[in-house]
């Protein structure tokens, strides 16, 4: 029996009337019972599905057109174009007057750089503005009027594109010869506008400004109660030493010596600051002893613990926040699908039909392993009706990490080969090959110190070039043995050395930089245990909130563009 008013309902544009009874209607779109009205839900689920994958706010148009204007703006090409034309308005600094744009940086070969003609980085950053004015306006339309008036993010990027283009025709009116150009301190915003990262680590730099701005207070009063008992103890007595010259010179006057303290509280080129006061005085060690206790191991400690705990809840914040749209956008998909049945719910709100959820995971847009993992679990409940808390369990598994393992070893009949492949793809192989390179090492230091004094042209590198060579085939060796031993795929699929190695003694060769051994990562990557979930969900995963399910209704009640009518 349908309920006799409905639960989750709001009258729009002033009508007054209520939904039908179990079904949803929405603000944007009118659709009767029937094949049309299963479709759109099962695309509205589609679109709620992909927000909740990735964590995006599902505050936006759900009428057909909408949602494939919005599928479309977030698709791989769109998003790529709108990058690529960010990269692009932030390169013509390189080019434009005054350019830097040279073939090298030394000043005593460096040619007049080339100036663009007028109009032809113009052109290039009218054509970015369009980009980005369409871009705006495709988000405006998709948020809504009156999300677009709460959303000071847009209304900062309307305001730095009206700015942009009234500096853009003033430069055209003047033949690019005005002496400012504005717009070029606005261009970082559209990257920063473009980035939810960046975005959150200014929030954040704002969320912690209160809490830093005590500490910086008493920074700036250390810094200056040090200041002027610098410049009465160091500045009394003047002579004519050169000792005496340099020492004045970091405590000469009021500017120079709040620099040289700054330096001194920073740590950076500290003993220039310190050493020719000491040298006069021993005991002026004090003063620098005292000062650098209460500033750089006391109060900058203070304020990096600060800053670390403010940013921790910040990202605690966040991280809760992503959890919640997660959280909101599945139940939103739940809420649809329970709708498709003949356009009428289910009796008493019992669940959704797995068939229509494997229909919409079906278009859903995320990569095939996290695809695959679920269609298999809504395969494995048969073809009941999904409940709301057996519905969100299935969304968990995208939480959850995947595991990959190794290609199996290949598999050879010979006990010889068998043996060899033991011993061959053992750890304690790997082991040797460390050895090998460590030793590789201790050789190149051993020969750098020996040849230390030698001057380049009169040294002789045929022995080092020998020593060279015999690692070079060592790892050739032990390359091929490792890819017998566990096949192509296998050595690929472990974090090896080998070509660590390798690629170290090649580059130190084509540089002839016989220093150390570089850092470089692997070439294949770590495949046996590939982490889908952030490890920054991983770091709040045991104190994050589940939202609760009054929290997430009445967040679905609240919804713009859509009415609840269940």
């Amino acid at each position: 029996m349908a309920e006799s008013e409905p639960l989750l309902s709001r009258a729009r544009g002033g009508s007054g009337r209520g939904c039908p009874e179990g079904l949803p209607a929405r603000c944007s779109v009118q659709v009767g019972p029937g094949a049309a009205w299963k479709d759109l839900c099962l695309e509205q689920a589609v679109v709620f599905i992909e927000d909740a994958i990735q964590y995006r706010s599902i505050n936006h148009r759900m009428d057909a057109r909408s949602m494939w204007l919005y599928r479309w703006y977030y698709s791989d090409v769109c998003q790529w174009i709108l990058s690529f034309v960010i990269f692009l308005i932030l390169s013509l600094a390189f080019i434009e007057t005054p350019s830097s744009f040279t073939s090298t940086s030394d000043a005593r070969y460096r040619a007049e750089p080339w100036h663009p003609p007028c109009g032809l980085t113009e052109s290039v950053e009218a054509l970015c503005l369009l980009v980005f004015t369409a871009d705006l306006a495709v988000k405006s339309y998709l948020v809504g009027w009156a999300q677009f008036r709460k959303s000071l993010w847009l209304l900062a990027y309307f305001m730095v594109l009206v700015l942009s283009l009234v500096d853009w025709m003033v430069s055209l009116s003047l033949l690019c010869q005005e002496p400012l150009r504005l717009r070029r301190l606005l261009r970082p915003f559209f990257l920063l506008q473009n980035s939810s990262m960046m975005k959150k680590t200014l929030k954040c730099i704002r969320w912690s400004l209160p809490e830093m701005a005590s500490v910086v207070l008493l920074l700036a009063l250390h810094l200056c109660v040090f200041t002027m008992f610098g410049m009465l103890l160091f500045t009394g007595e003047k002579q004519d030493d050169g000792q005496d010259r340099e020492r004045l010179t970091y405590f000469r006057n009021l500017p120079e010596a709040l620099t040289s303290l700054l330096v001194l509280l920073t740590t950076a080129n500290n003993p220039d600051v310190m050493i020719p006061a000491y040298s006069k005085n021993r005991s002026y060690a004090i003063f620098f002893i005292v000062f650098t206790l209460i500033g750089s191991l006391f109060l900058m400690n203070l304020l990096t613990a600060i800053i670390y705990n403010q940013f921790r809840g910040y990202l605690l914040k966040s991280v809760q926040a992503s959890l919640f749209r997660k959280r909101l956008g599945t139940r939103a998909a739940y809420e649809v699908l329970s709708m498709t049945a003949e356009g009428q719910a289910h009796p008493q709100g019992a669940g959704v039909k797995a068939q229509d959820l494997l229909q919409a995971l079906q278009k859903v847009q995320v990569d095939s392993t996290r695809k695959q993992a679920l269609l298999e679990k809504v395969r494995a409940h048969g073809h009941g009706l999904l409940s709301a808390n057996d519905f969100q369990k299935l969304f968990n598994e995208l939480d959850k990490s995947v595991t990959r393992e190794h290609p199996p070893l290949p598999e050879y009949q010979s006990p010889f080969l068998q043996s060899a492949q033991f011993l061959f793809g053992h750890r304690y192989f790997d082991y040797l090959g460390n050895f090998i390179v460590l030793a590789n090492l201790v050789s190149i230091c051993v020969f750098l110190v020996l040849d230390a004094d030698i001057l380049p042209h009169n040294r002789d590198d045929f022995v080092l070039g020998i020593l060279n060579c015999v690692f070079i085939l060592y790892y050739l060796a032990e390359m091929l043995l490792k890819v017998f031993a566990l096949g192509p795929l296998g050595y690929l699929s472990y974090p090896s050395n080998v070509f660590d190695g390798l690629l170290t003694v090649i580059l130190l060769n084509f540089l002839h930089k016989w220093d150390r051994r570089g850092n470089l990562p692997s070439l294949s990557g770590d495949l046996e245990s590939t982490h889908d979930t952030s490890t920054v969900d991983l770091l709040f995963r045991e104190v994050l909130e589940e939202p609760t399910e009054e929290e997430l209704m009445e967040k679905l009640r609240h919804h713009p563009h859509l009415q609840w009518c269940r």
